[in-house]
């Protein structure tokens, strides 16, 4: 899958860089192949980037250190002072070292140009980086600059929201979610409120519908020997007793009727995009399929309701919207020492990719003929879903395109929603709560 990406964008970055590097260092010669670089050479190459680090998860490790022994959690970070950053093509790999590195967020999969020398040691001492740039982006008929938040309030407006986590009944969360949906729906809110949610003409739900299965030792859990190859003695381990001929857990129909029942209200409205996320019953592996219609009781006969894949591509008249359930985001950030995840999140507009982590450390398909991650057009509105906190800006890419970033936080948290207008890439944050949760 990474031959492929470079395929893709080697034409990109190589017209980028000379470019970029014409006038400053216009004696500098390009080597197309890694292997043909000669030492003490002023020249440009293109590859992959891989970053060798030894705190990254290691599948096969894993495999071989199992012996029915629960995991321990994954790292918040992979970043330590013995990684290594290597560029790879057909031909080979080179590793790269310099200044330039330590100011640049490099993660495995990015397809970049390094400007250098080889050294004596066999290191490419790295002067400059050039990455595939912002693609071209479909012009967006604009009312407005849309670079504050508080601007008029007239157009269409489209709610953003993630991380409902509809789990077993809960005063608290049901009590958000229903004051969610009354508000879009207008019978909330004082006049301002219900003009505000009149203009609201679809809603994306990003990832995390539904919150996570916990499994706790209670009494549904006994000790039983288990065989594990490799071991001579059988290992003790937990299993969940069986009641009446299958395996008893913690199962709740509510999850799935409470969201059925909000998504039919909503679909009534407005047109629903239901975005799956990493706890959603769509399996772990990018793209993420569309959740099944037929699971959410009457909202599928709606044709305003929709499911969608994750990542996925949504357009609302001019305006095309980008978004994921945050997996891509979260995978990247454990690279890089930088706790800024929304100038991450703007670095993956130049980078040209949305998930350059995939395969690496982000389960995907295995493609070998396309990348569905790279980003083929600059979208007007890029959402993430599921992230710590409420984050946005305007991006203003080299060739004139512009992209309203979003980072949506999470609604089980601190209940909150985005709204932005897709004709001026203005945004609104709205809080749902009451005195008694504060």
């Amino acid at each position: 899958m990474y031959f492929v990406r470079l395929a893709k964008l080697r034409k990109q970055v190589v017209e980028r860089a000379k470019q970029q590097w014409r006038s400053t260092f216009s004696n500098t010669i390009f080597v197309s192949r890694i292997l043909d670089v000669e030492k003490g050479q002023r020249c440009w190459i293109v590859g992959t980037i891989y970053k060798e680090m030894p705190l990254k998860d290691n599948v096969l490790n894993d495999l071989a250190a199992e012996h029915g022994i629960e995991p321990p959690p994954p790292r918040l970070k992979f970043h330590s002072e013995g990684d290594q950053t290597l560029l790879e093509d057909e031909s080979g790999r080179i590793k790269l070292g310099g200044e330039a590195l330590s100011s640049a967020h490099l993660v495995t999969g990015l397809v970049v140009a390094v400007l250098g020398v080889e050294t004596s040691t066999g290191e490419f001492q790295v002067v400059d980086i050039c990455y595939p740039g912002a693609a071209p982006q479909k012009p967006l008929l604009e009312t407005g600059n849309g670079t504050s938040m508080d601007v008029d309030d007239t157009g269409e407006w489209i709610a953003l929201i993630s991380g409902l986590n509809i789990g077993p009944p809960s005063a608290a969360s049901d009590l958000r979610i229903n004051m969610f949906v009354e508000y879009l729906l207008g019978e909330t809110g004082d006049a301002s409120d219900q003009e505000i949610a009149s203009k609201i003409s679809r809603v994306i739900i990003s990832g995390d519908s539904f919150a996570p299965i916990s499994y706790s030792d209670h009494d549904g859990l006994v000790e039983e020997p288990v065989t594990v190859p490799g071991e001579i003695a059988p290992v003790t381990a937990k299993k969940a007793a069986k009641k009446y001929g299958y395996e008893a857990v913690a199962f709740s129909t509510h999850p799935t009727q409470s969201l059925s029942g909000h998504l039919t209200d909503l679909s009534r409205s407005m047109v629903v995009h239901l975005v799956p996320g990493a706890s959603d019953p769509s399996g772990a592996t990018l793209p993420q399929q569309p959740l099944p219609r037929a699971m959410f009781g009457m909202a599928k006969d709606y044709e305003s309701f929709r499911c969608e894949t994750n990542p996925c591509w949504i357009g609302a008249g001019d305006c095309h919207l980008l978004g994921n359930g945050g997996q891509p985001l979260d995978d990247i950030f454990r690279y890089i020492r930088s706790s800024d995840r929304l100038g991450i999140a703007c670095e993956t507009l130049k980078w040209r990719h949305m998930a350059p982590t995939a395969p690496d450390t982000l389960w995907c398909y295995p493609y070998f003929t396309a990348d569905p991650f790279i980003i083929t057009s600059t979208p007007h509105v890029y959402f993430i879903g599921n992230q710590p906190r409420f984050e946005t800006t305007i991006v203003e890419h080299e060739e004139g395109q512009r992209t309203r970033v979003i980072l949506i936080p999470r609604f089980s948290d601190n209940g909150e929603l985005v709204l932005v207008n897709p004709a001026t890439l203005a945004v609104k944050c709205i809080r749902m709560g009451c005195q008694w949760m504060d």
